[in-house]
């Protein structure tokens, strides 16, 4: 679960160097995009597979999957190379994080399960805070191509630790695998992300590119939800969006992602630009959040343990991000560190009691012939959300960013900004200050869309069913 969170976000700090390495500026964005929509797109079709032909053996083959595309990012020669095996590694990273939560139902109980799930949320945030500066410090005393072999001595562990000391139920199942229905929704869903990630950056919104992908995603995903309902064994179920338990978790985790992305990525990028952090310090600065989630999905955890009871945690927790987010859209140049640290800290109390409760509640809920597939449909969502609010969120700060700049930021683009905001400091006084404005200005303005979104997950976990907890499988 570590190393498929931390590949989400390390490679971040580690872009410039990747590009005056490889050349290709204008491909690095996919560099980061293709490892998500791998990641997203095969969720369904690792939780359905597991369910069907064990657990066990494709976790391990997940894990096997993650570490030779790591080592081949790290041999990797051009730019072309990169992105492929940047795609087969997202593949195997979509398949770690799903089967981490799926092996879990196995073998703990309902009400002991909040416990455990909140252990794996903490490992997520970790990871996902820890990235950038993990990767600039890879970077800054080795190499970029660290940034992938460091995934190796600690995946060998992983993988030697779940072939001798993982026992679970030997599968055996002459049923196959809904090979139609992933292609289907792995076309569609990459139709869409490329629409979110392409519209108004790459190509206008209006365009025969971006409209020929939307077109593909209607009639892709059209197609699949026809195939499903027919299909011996779909490899997304209809019978799951007939739960409504599934159906609030499944939008819930969609629209918290999304603030929570809102959050990791543009809140290193005001403490770089606008308040002088430096890249290997600002994951430092980014801590207390993690202290929140530990501190948050420790006792929410014990409490359901206790209870059986979860509903209002992620009620709780939502409504302190929707706060927080709005309270980060208040920031200005001369915001402070100490301001910013006490609103981290606040969110990720907030988001701690959150996505391992939801988790928790699907697997709950779900017949237990479909937990690995519950699993991996919630977490398609929170993929989904990932990748989308990451798109669409960006593509806000970018517009927004650029008609603030003008032609008063030295010549620095909005994409060139955040692809390389240390050489901001390098520029005149009056441009600095141009830029520093205009991104203050444009982050808030997506911290305001985040605290709304995550006021539309407020409103929609309000219709959650809850179900107490089963004390025994």
């Amino acid at each position: 679960m570590f190393l498929a969170s931390l590949d989400q976000t390390i490679i971040a700090t580690a872009l410039p160097s990747i590009s005056g390495d490889l050349g290709s500026l204008a491909q690095l964005s996919w560099i980061v995009t293709v490892y998500h929509l791998a990641s997203a797109a095969t969720t369904p079709l690792w939780g359905r597979s597991s369910d069907l032909y064990g657990r066990k053996r494709l976790f391990v083959a997940s894990i096997v999957v993650f570490l030779v595309s790591s080592a081949l990012c790290g041999l990797a020669q051009d730019i072309g190379q990169l992105i492929a095996f940047r795609a087969c590694q997202g593949l195997g990273a979509g398949g770690m994080m799903t089967l981490a939560m799926a092996v879990l139902a196995d073998v703990v109980a309902p009400r002991e399960r909040g416990r455990y799930q909140g252990y794996l949320q903490l490992v997520f945030t970790l990871a996902s805070v820890l990235g950038p500066f993990l990767g600039g410090l890879l970077v800054d005393v080795t190499s970029w191509r660290w940034v992938f072999y460091v995934n190796l001595p600690v995946g060998a562990v992983a993988l030697l630790v779940v072939i001798t000391k993982l026992k679970l139920p030997q599968t055996r199942s002459k049923r196959s695998v809904d090979v139609p229905g992933a292609v289907l929704l792995t076309g569609g869903v990459v139709c869409l992300l490329l629409v979110t990630e392409w519209g108004g950056k790459r190509a206008a919104w209006n365009s025969a590119e971006i409209l020929g992908l939307i077109a593909g995603a209607v009639v892709l995903l059209g197609v699949f939800a026809f195939w499903e309902r027919r299909a011996a064994e779909p490899i997304l179920p209809p019978r799951l969006f007939r739960n409504p338990v599934f159906v609030v978790v499944a939008l819930t985790l969609f629209l918290s992602t999304c603030m929570m992305f809102a959050v990791l990525m543009f809140t290193p990028l005001f403490l770089q630009i606008v308040v002088g952090a430096k890249a290997t310090s600002t994951g430092l600065l980014l801590l207390p959040m993690t202290i929140g989630i530990t501190l948050s999905t420790t006792i929410a955890g014990k409490l359901i343990a206790k209870t059986g009871r979860y509903k209002h945690f992620p009620v709780i927790g939502l409504a302190i991000a929707t706060v927080v987010g709005f309270l980060l859209s208040q920031i200005t140049e001369h915001t402070s560190q100490l301001t910013m640290t006490t609103y981290v800290l606040l969110f990720g109390v907030g988001f701690g009691l959150v996505a391992q409760v939801l988790v928790t509640a699907v697997q709950n809920g779900a017949e237990r012939q479909d937990i690995g597939i519950a699993t991996a449909s919630a977490n398609f969502f929170r993929s989904l959300g990932a990748s989308i609010g990451s798109a669409v969120l960006g593509s806000v700060f970018a517009s927004q960013l650029a008609e603030h700049l003008g032609a008063g930021a030295g010549g620095m683009s909005a994409q060139a900004i955040q692809a390389v905001p240390q050489e901001i400091q390098h520029l005149p006084a009056a441009a600095r200050e141009a830029i520093t404005t205009g991104v203050t200005e444009s982050v808030t303005t997506v911290f305001l869309i985040a605290s709304i979104i995550a006021a539309g997950a407020v409103c929609t976990i309000l219709f959650l069913k809850e179900k107490p907890l089963r004390k025994t499988q």
